[in-house]
């Protein structure tokens, strides 16, 4: 009997391998339910589905080193003259950063810094590593040179300015956190003068409200930026781990604390994005990257937080709860909404990327079921990695973003590759997502990625 391919487009998978089945074309034979296994049809997946393997993963990252690396240049040089400057003994107010398309101080850089560390324990290859450590060590080597000038005039001209004069935990606390991972690993560099300093300004100098907790006084007088969770807690925790003093596990543990009592809802399991202490109601925004610096806190903290501190049950729940409810609001493309609760707004990839990587963090550190969420976890890489764009550059990442009380406000933020948040991000995922495939198996069952069981 004469059997032709199904047309259509109709594909059949059988676990993980893709077959076609023959049927007689006569209408006495019509593919149904009864001549056809339709359950193993296979669905239109706009994002790639199933586990990628770490070749692939470290493919998608070395696009970004590579952008990163061209773009991004650790020198200095004489704006006046153009030349580059070598002798650091002749640094003078003319002196800057040798141009690149991203801030080397930015707090979005202080997670590029940390991601580029953890590429390397993934991967094994020390050039991300090196990436880190040599703008770490330009920073360290003209500190001293700076910090002199600084203390005769402090709007002395300086390419380290804002990490030195800090006005805001933005200036500093992620790149702090930055210096002492790096330092732990193994780094060299003098940064103990540039780690002391700002982590003064953390636990001394930075505005809080009358309980203690890290706020600002814009756009309103004592309001909450989620975001302060991530811009101050890890650099608080790291220094715990530096030194040993518990002070600053507890002054961590009192942000998470004292941030959501205030700023998380218990019914949708998410933070809102800013707090006002004189409103009356609180509107609820769920932005999503502010989301994800709030869990990316909460993964941090607990990496380096001894187990006997009498907050890290608390820190522990705190991150089961609100890893709970991002999965639940995930897109069937992988990605998370711009306001995750509200999916009328756009697919954005800084955010779930974090999440991507905060998730999976969860799951090699043991604290939630990586049978329930590894599957979530892989289809955010899959969803972040189609958007690593040929030259390296990461698309679909929303701008710098204050805090507004519209919805306006969020639904229109632009998106744009040079919006340096996501960058660190992708790196920091897709790592960790090597670091579980090492250790995790994975199939397709019945259509499904599941996790392989051992037996």
């Amino acid at each position: 009997m004469k059997t032709t391919l199904i047309t259509r487009g109709i594909k059949m998978a059988v676990a993980s391998a893709m077959i076609t089945i023959p049927f007689n074309a006569s209408a006495q034979n019509p593919v149904n339910d009864a001549t056809t296994p339709l359950h193993l049809l296979q669905p239109d997946y706009p994002t790639p589905y199933g586990a990628k393997t770490p070749q692939e993963i470290k493919a998608t990252i070395d696009k970004i080193y590579d952008f990163l690396e061209k773009t991004t240049p650790a020198g200095l040089i004489n704006s006046k003259t153009q030349q580059p400057i070598t002798d650091l003994k002749k640094l003078d107010e003319n002196s800057i950063f040798t141009p690149g398309t991203f801030r080397l101080t930015s707090y979005e850089w202080g997670v590029t810094y940390a991601a580029m560390l953890l590429a390397t324990e993934a991967t094994g290859d020390q050039k991300y590593a090196d990436y880190t450590n040599k703008r770490l060590q330009l920073m360290a080597d003209i500190a001293p040179y700076y910090k002199k000038q600084l203390a005769k005039n402090n709007k002395f001209p300086s390419p380290i300015h804002g990490f030195l004069m800090p006005h805001a935990l933005d200036d500093g606390g992620a790149v702090t956190a930055a210096m002492i991972k790096a330092q732990r690993a193994g780094l060299k560099a003098d940064l103990k003068p540039l780690i002391d300093h700002f982590m003064d300004y953390i636990s001394n100098k930075e505005f809080r409200l009358t309980d203690g907790t890290l706020a600002r006084n814009r756009p309103q007088p004592n309001t909450l930026w989620l975001d302060d969770m991530f811009m101050g807690v890890p650099a608080l925790a790291q220094m715990g781990k530096l030194t040993g003093d518990v002070k600053y596990y507890d002054d961590a543990v009192k942000q998470v604390k004292q941030f959501s009592e205030r700023m998380f809802n218990s019914q949708k399991n998410l933070y809102m994005h800013g707090w006002v202490q004189s409103m009356e109601e609180h509107p609820q925004f769920h932005w999503a990257r502010a989301n994800g610096w709030a869990v990316m806190t909460l993964v941090e903290l607990l990496e380096v937080l001894p187990k006997d501190h009498p907050g890290y049950n608390m820190v522990l729940n705190q991150l089961r709860a609100h890893i709970k409810g991002l999965v639940a609001y995930q897109d069937g493309t992988g990605f998370w909404h711009q306001l995750i609760d509200r999916n009328d707004t756009y697919l954005e990839t800084s955010a779930t990327a974090i999440y991507a990587y905060s998730i999976t963090r969860a799951i090699n550190r043991g604290y939630i079921d990586k049978a329930a969420y590894a599957p979530a976890a892989l289809l955010a890489w899959n969803a972040v990695a189609t958007k690593v764009n040929n030259k390296g550059q990461v698309e679909g990442t929303c701008v710098g973003t204050g805090m507004g009380f519209d919805p306006a406000f969020y639904y229109y933020r632009p998106i744009n590759v040079f919006a340096a948040h996501g960058y660190g991000p992708v790196i920091l995922a897709g790592s960790e997502i090597i670091l579980m495939l090492k250790n995790n198996e994975f199939e397709i069952n019945d259509s499904s990625l599941q996790l392989k069981t051992r037996k």
